[in-house]
């Protein structure tokens, strides 16, 4: 079976936040400011095809990373903040340069999800997010960790490790899905594991 490169290219074209426009009222534009600092519609410029799920708003990354530390199933937490995220998004498909359920692409994919469960802002950007958090071993890696590939030709991708060999990411191919780390394909490409832990490392 052939498998056909995931990709997600390095550079980022230029995004451009579209803000609707409600004349001079200013009980509306207060609600847009409001809304806006609030962060309650992310970037989304249409109404989500899937219902959010809210309940890992008050979910600790930083907590349960020190939690998983000492408890061995400390991890549970995370995989399950993870996969309400990934249920929300799976399917979606692949669009370079999206950041919505219109199309979304690799590495915006992965920083919608780590400001979705923790508000950790990261770069736009593959190449960007490769160079946060701190770099650790293939062995090492716990839910929540980034996975990044090199797929060629100067192409990078990224998805997030949610345990068990998987990991889940936007695929050129298949959308938001998941996929085996053990698979041939990403197997050979795989480069390297960053390991995120605050809001500003």
């Amino acid at each position: 079976m052939s498998y056909r490169p995931e990709t997600c290219v390095a550079h980022s074209c230029d995004i451009r936040t579209t803000v609707a426009r409600h004349g001079s009222a200013p009980i509306l534009v207060a609600l847009v400011v409001v809304l806006a600092l609030a962060g309650c519609a992310g970037h989304d410029t249409r109404p989500a095809a899937r219902g959010h799920h809210h309940g890992a708003e008050d979910f600790s990354w930083g907590a349960a990373r020190a939690g998983a530390q000492n408890d061995p199933g400390g991890d549970a937490a995370i995989v399950a903040a993870l996969q309400s995220h990934y249920r929300d998004w799976a399917g979606v498909p692949y669009r370079y340069g999206g950041r919505d359920r219109s199309g979304i692409d690799c590495s915006s994919f992965v920083r919608r999800t780590l400001d979705a469960v923790e508000s950790i802002d990261l770069p736009r950007t593959t190449a960007a997010q490769a160079q946060r958090g701190e770099a650790i071993g293939r062995g090492d890696l716990s839910p929540g960790d980034l996975v990044f590939f090199r797929t060629g030709g100067g192409n990078r991708h990224v998805g997030i490790y949610i345990g068990d060999g998987r990991f889940m990411h936007a695929s050129t191919s298949r959308g938001v899905t998941l996929s085996r780390l053990d698979n041939i394909y990403w197997r050979r490409h795989y480069w390297q594991s960053r390991r995120i832990t605050t809001a500003h490392n």
